[in-house]
């Protein structure tokens, strides 16, 4: 029996280039190896984009469009819809008993995620939902109503899987042994830099290259990406290291000698920034060919976007039905 592996995306916005080297091309790898539930999260969406729902449900279908022209397969993955998974909210209530406000509060990526969204709760937090603070309990709820062995996480998710494992050892000292306390599998991935130079690309951040953006996009956003702010001239030498657009050769330019003739060129003072960018262009435009055509089959057949987020919900729900039956019995309130 191969392990489970669950992971999820919010449907906020379409996939970057940050999303492909930082999970999605392992995702791919990890779908010959095990039992994948990948969860379209659009309840938990919903905690900072409840005023706007189209936004959400729009982004379910892009976000799986995405996820599909980068290689997984429906075959091999089971894509589930979270709000169709009605058991998930049944485990988050009884989860909410075993966590505190205090706890919840304290955790680290909780307190990230609050202080970004000002515009939201206000300066101060007071004006923050009890769904929004409760999220790493439905997260919980995601993980284990799946059985999960292991749950691909960057360093700035660990807080949050470690939060589902306290919840999993107080329920079963309660209750009994009853729900699997899920393991963590790093990604070999940082954070991919946005164009900006900022340590993460991000949606809402004006500095990412999506995997749907047009040639022209792509060259618009290319040329405006930071390059060493010391080199004046096209011929003074420059530091590679401090450039984006050097970052993103190396990340996407097959091509390995010439990515070493770029870096030699650009210290040496013989080789312009632009020339530079319209190389990395091309190179963007051969990266993100093949992921465009297989999104392309999806947008001319959104039946089967659909048929594949059905029967993934329906697999995931019969596994999550399981998981309910020997919760509330452990609970005593099978009746």
């Amino acid at each position: 029996m191969k392990k489970t592996i669950l992971t999820g995306l919010r449907p906020t916005g379409n996939l970057h280039v940050g999303h492909y080297f930082g999970a999605g091309q392992s995702w791919v790898k990890l779908q010959d190896e095990f039992d994948f539930y990948l969860e379209i999260a659009d309840v938990q969406a919903l905690t900072d984009n409840f005023n706007n729902p189209d936004k959400v449900r729009k982004n379910l279908y892009e976000i799986t469009k995405d996820l599909l022209a980068i290689g997984l397969d429906p075959n091999k993955v089971h894509f589930f819809v979270q709000s169709k998974i009605p058991e998930i909210a049944e485990l988050t209530v009884y989860y909410s008993n075993l966590v505190t406000v205090a706890r919840l509060q304290r955790n680290p990526t909780v307190k990230t995620e609050i202080s970004q969204k000002k515009e939201l709760f206000g300066n101060d937090g007071e004006s923050i939902t009890y769904g929004f603070l409760g999220y790493p309990v439905s997260q919980a709820a995601d993980i284990t109503c799946f059985d999960g062995d292991l749950v691909p996480v960057g360093d700035d998710q660990l807080p949050l899987l470690e939060q589902c494992r306290e919840i999993v050892r107080k329920f079963n000292s309660i209750y009994g042994e009853t729900l699997k306390e899920p393991e963590q599998y790093l990604s070999n991935f940082s954070r991919v830099k946005g164009l900006d130079g900022n340590e993460k690309m991000g949606k809402s951040l004006g500095n990412a290259i999506f995997l749907v953006d047009d040639e022209d996009t792509i060259s618009k956003k290319v040329m405006s990406a930071i390059t060493d702010p010391n080199k004046i001239k096209k011929d003074d030498p420059a530091n590679p290291d401090v450039c984006m657009v050097y970052y993103y050769h190396k990340l996407v330019n097959k091509d390995e000698e010439a990515v070493k003739n770029i870096c030699s060129e650009c210290k040496k003072g013989a080789r312009g920034c632009v020339q530079c960018k319209k190389e990395l262009i091309n190179a963007m435009n051969e990266f993100l060919k093949p992921i465009h055509e297989r999104r392309k089959f999806y947008e001319e057949h959104p039946e089967e976007v659909q048929r594949i987020l059905d029967e993934g919900t329906e697999a995931a729900r019969e596994r999550a039905k399981t998981t309910m039956e020997n919760v509330r019995k452990a609970m005593r309130i099978d009746y």
